[in-house]
Order: C-alpha cells, then structure tokens, then sequence
C-alpha cells in the first residue's frame, strides 16, 4: 500500500506540537480516506494560518485568478493568498502568523505546472524568516525514473518555470524541495514526510491511489501525463483542449483539417499513442464558440509514450501543415512570449527547426539532469 505523507502525520507529531501551524495546501490535500489535511490540521494541532496557491485552498477558482485574502468559512482560520496581482510571496506579516509552514498539494509532475513554485518561493522566504518548513510528500504521478525535454534556462524563468528542471523530472515534492535547499544554499529548517510503500517505477495507477484532479485543467491522470507534452499548445493560436471535456488531450483549431492531421500523426507511428480526428467547439478560453478541427490523443502503452515527444512532434506538425498556425505574441509589453517561458528557451521559434533534432537536443539535457537529480532521491 502507497501513502503519501499525509497518512503518515500522526508519526510527526512532535515536531508540530506547541507550534503556531501555517498551511498551503488545495483540494489535494486528502488522506486515502478523503479527509483534508485542512482538517486534520486544524483538530489536532493550533492551525493558525492558510495560504492560498492558484485555484484557491478549496479549487474554486480558474487558471490565472487572482485570490484574495479572505476568512475560511469551515474553520474560521484567515487565508492569506500566494497568488497576488503584484506578487507570489510570502510576506513579513504573514509570515509572523506561524512558527511552522507546512506544504501539502498534489504536483503532476511537469515543469509548467506552477504550485511546485509556489512551495520553492515558500521554502526560500520561510528560510529567510528563520520559520520551519514541512512537506508532506506525495507521490509523483509520472513515476521517478523517466526524464523528458530539456532543461529551463536562466534567462527564461517565470511563474511557469522558475527552477532549473527538466519538462518531466522524475521527482516529488519533497525531493525537489531538498534538491533547491541544497543548491540554492537556502539553509532552511526543511522536514520531509515521507511517503511510504512508494517506489520509483510506480506510475500513478500502480499506486492504488484515487485521482483527485489537481486542477480544473487536469481532471485524469491520462490527462497529466500528455500535458507534459500538449501543455506547449498554450503557447500558439491552437487550443489546447481548454473548455472542453478533454483539456490537453484534444488539440485543435478552425483551420485544421482533422483527418488530413490525424492521418500524418499516426502515419508517423510514436510509441505509446494513436490519433482521432475530432471536431469541438470549446465553451471557454481560446476559440470559444468556434468549430475547431483537430486530434484527440489516445495513449494506447504508458509505458512506451514519451509526452514531450509527442507534443514536440503534433506542434510542428501543425506549423508545417498550416500557414495560419502562430506562436502567441508576449502577454505584456517587455516580456517574452509565453511559448518561450513554457518551453525555458526560444528554441522553438527558431527559424526552420525541426522536430527530431529538437528532441535530440532534449535527449541530452534529460541524461545530464536524470544523472545530477540522483543524489536527491529519498525514495528507491
């Protein structure tokens, strides 16, 4: 039996007790028996404080709102949000509210996915103020082992990439927090709750854990493990699946031809997948209303696929095949476009690039980041 940290607290109770207790947590935040962490927090030790990532410590609010502090209406404890206009932080105040942080959210494993950086910005400020810091780890659905794309470069951190890790790394939180304590010198008080039972070839069905969709975006583990891949289409004129049943596993757009592309993806046999034409109209985000044309991506081998390989090999397809496919232009003047930040370079707007040298290239930098991550693995 797997159980992530969560299940394990009760083990770790001295290292809460007589301790102001700050949490950041979302709806994730579960024991294998669906209760929240919020809970279990607040009845047994002096939960003073919660702090809100994106989407809101109960998931109720969409990709990119802005939270609000505001009072948690079931335990009457303040919620302090991480997830500002102007800033991403923990700040003095909120941080003289605790004695202890504890991190508990559910990761997917990907480098875009932006609550790990919301756990490394707590774990640097928490350093900083002389506060504990807790991870309650979790298993990464994408197993342990297998590392994909390239690595995030210097000059191209974000909210979507403010740590130098590969696309998919092959790490838990809790893994990732001691590998960012180390190299970054942060010298935090850091205490990770293991996991226990879990091993690093399980993928999230070998678990035997039930999927709590991390956000609105990831309603199934098929849908975390091709976003490694598809999540890259959030950077072009394309949808990627948003407002639709099938978010990340549907890609599509008015001047595609669905059959025309479903032909030349599976005309180039990837291991792992297959393509259906589809036709959608999404109910929200890009293209909202419009009849798009497009592929639905079947894994058929989760073992065999290689997400970023095909996302890599759909998105230059589509440029090829299409002269009305764009890269997106910057969100605001001076910044970079968002394909640059979700991919850590701007590699992929290279003029004439193509798919195979591109993923050669990755290749490498996975081998250099699977060899240096090793000495952080707290798990077989």
């Amino acid at each position: 039996m797997v159980l992530n940290g969560i299940d394990s607290i009760t083990k770790y109770r001295d290292l809460f007790e007589g301790k102001r207790v700050g949490l950041i947590t979302a709806p994730t935040g579960l024991t294998k028996e669906f209760e929240s962490t919020i809970s279990i927090l607040h009845e047994n030790f002096n939960l003073t404080a919660m702090f809100s990532p994106e989407h809101g410590v109960r998931g109720d609010l969409d990709a990119g709102a802005l939270v609000d502090t505001y009072i948690d209406p079931i335990t009457g404890v303040p919620v302090y949000s991480l997830y500002r206009k102007d800033s991403k932080r923990l700040t003095k105040e909120m941080l003289n509210e605790v004695d202890i942080m504890v991190y508990d959210i559910q990761d997917v494993g990907v480098r875009y996915y932006t609550f790990i950086y919301t756990m490394l910005y707590a774990l640097e400020d928490c350093a900083q103020a002389g506060v504990e810091f807790v991870v309650l780890d979790r298993v990464n659905p994408l197993g342990g082992i297998t590392v994909e794309g390239n690595i995030l470069k210097p000059g191209f951190k974000s909210f979507v990439g403010n740590y130098e890790l590969a696309v998919r790394y092959g790490l838990t939180a809790g893994e990732i927090a001691t590998m960012a304590n180390d190299q970054m010198n942060w010298k935090a008080s850091l205490h990770v709750v293991r996991l226990e039972g879990w091993e690093r070839d399980m993928s999230f069905p070998d678990t035997g854990l039930t999927w709590v969709h991390p956000s609105l975006g990831i309603p199934r583990y098929e849908t975390a493990l091709l976003y490694s891949g598809t999540c890259l289409f959030e950077g072009t004129n394309c949808s990627e699946g948003r407002g639709t049943t099938f978010p990340f596993e549907m890609i599509g757009a008015p001047f595609i031809q669905a059959q025309q592309l479903a032909d030349e993806m599976n005309a180039k046999r990837l291991p792992g997948v297959r393509f259906r034409p589809v036709h959608f109209k999404p109910t929200s985000s890009k293209h909202q209303g419009e009849l798009c044309g497009g592929v639905q991506v079947y894994i058929t081998d989760i073992q065999a696929l290689r997400p970023l390989e095909v996302g890599v090999t759909l998105l230059f397809a589509i440029r090829d095949m299409y002269e009305e496919f764009l890269f997106l232009p910057p969100v605001k003047e001076g910044s970079r476009p968002f394909i640059d930040l979700l991919g850590g370079d701007s590699i992929y707007r290279t003029e004439h690039i193509q798919a195979k040298p591109l993923l050669e290239q990755f290749a490498e930098e996975s081998k250099q980041f699977s060899a240096m991550k090793q000495q952080y693995h707290l798990y077989r």
